[in-house]
């Protein structure tokens, strides 16, 4: 992408790229799940999307002394799409210490391997701890199977959790974005000028990451499903009083509740969607009900748009408000609770 000189060559890339970086995404949000004890699984994803979060304003940083200028005779946004291929470079060797998911290994029949890498993870937590770890509870029967059907998914009980996430990536992913892209907008939209909109949004924007770490506190503490429901219902109080609040302070005070709200719903669904099914399946449900959060994504940008132009900006947070409504429905109706519980006990 970095090399290109056309538009069409620009996008074809920066298509590529996002289907890595898609893959990316879901696969480490399941290989987190598989990974850490079910005490802290809530804790681990925050924690995980704490750190992905500094990325935006750190990449913010770098295009903003970049862009402008040309290194070299290079132009900067060149130089800025180098870095990143330069992150996943590092990323490649990160990759060869990283032990494989002992549950995925066991759902392959490779029990020898999977032991050897629980022995190895067993072995380092003893000695951090100085003494020997509890015996482990009593196993819940798991079927293996070597091959994943992806026609599992749509046979119960997974269908109407299938169902259930499917609507609310969709309609989630429609009012995050439609709010998060549309902040500089929005403000203009009620009368602040483009340079104050800017610095609000800027300021807004900085709670991103401390949405996650404040998640931290409590990703663990509440049921996962009432903590996405909380925050959809924040975001929606929230939203409403964005659109009717003048006084720039105040705006500024909701907006990054919306943020701190969307950050925390984030860190959960990505736990909760993850969590919902079993491990043969897990990564291709994952990233079937995660598409249609991109799906949303993508025509976010089109209604936020269509609402703002004809019903200004009450009417994009009713729709937004709309939109989190049928998340609070879909997730406090059908969702199964998870925080706590084993991953095969969720499953089965």
């Amino acid at each position: 992408m970095a090399f290109q000189s056309t538009a069409e060559g620009i996008v074809l890339w920066r298509f590529i790229t996002g289907i890595g970086v898609g893959v990316e995404i879901v696969t480490i949000d399941v290989y987190i799940m598989e990974l850490v004890p079910q005490h802290m699984r809530g804790r681990a994803m925050a924690f995980n999307q704490a750190v992905m979060f500094t990325a935006a304003p750190i990449a913010a940083l770098i295009s903003y002394f970049l862009v402008p200028i040309a290194p070299f005779g290079f132009d900067g946004w060149r130089w800025v799409v180098l870095i990143g291929a330069g992150g996943a470079v590092i990323v490649w060797f990160i990759r060869l210490t990283v032990p494989e998911s002992p549950r995925w290994l066991a759902q392959q029949g490779r029990i020898e391997d999977a032991e050897r890498v629980l022995s190895r993870i067993e072995n380092k937590v003893a000695a951090q701890y100085g003494k020997p770890l509890p015996p482990p509870p009593p196993p819940i029967p798991v079927p293996v199977r070597e091959t994943a059907r992806f026609a599992e998914l749509w046979k119960e009980p997974y269908l109407s959790r299938v169902l259930m996430l499917l609507a609310f990536n969709f309609f989630q992913a429609i009012g995050y974005y439609g709010y998060q892209n549309w902040v500089p907008t929005l403000l203009i939209g009620k009368g602040i000028t483009v340079t104050k909109s800017l610095w609000y949004a800027f300021v807004i924007a900085i709670a991103s990451p401390i949405g996650p770490l404040l998640a931290l506190l409590i990703a663990d503490r509440f049921e996962r499903k009432w903590l996405i429901v909380g925050a959809a219902i924040l975001i929606g109080i929230c939203g409403t009083l964005f659109s009717q609040l003048a006084l720039p302070a105040a705006i500024v005070v909701v907006g990054i509740l919306i943020t701190l709200g969307g950050q925390i719903l984030s860190v959960s669904y990505h736990a909760y969607q993850t969590e919902l099914f079993p491990t043969r399946i897990r990564s291709r449900a994952a990233g079937l009900v995660y598409s249609f959060s991109r799906i949303g994504a993508a025509f976010s940008g089109f209604l936020i748009a269509f609402f703002l132009k004809d019903f200004g900006v009450v009417g994009v947070f009713a729709a937004i408000t709309t939109c989190y409504l049928i998340v609070v429905i879909a997730i406090g109706g059908w969702g199964p609770r998870t925080t706590g519980k084993r991953l095969d006990e969720i499953a089965h």
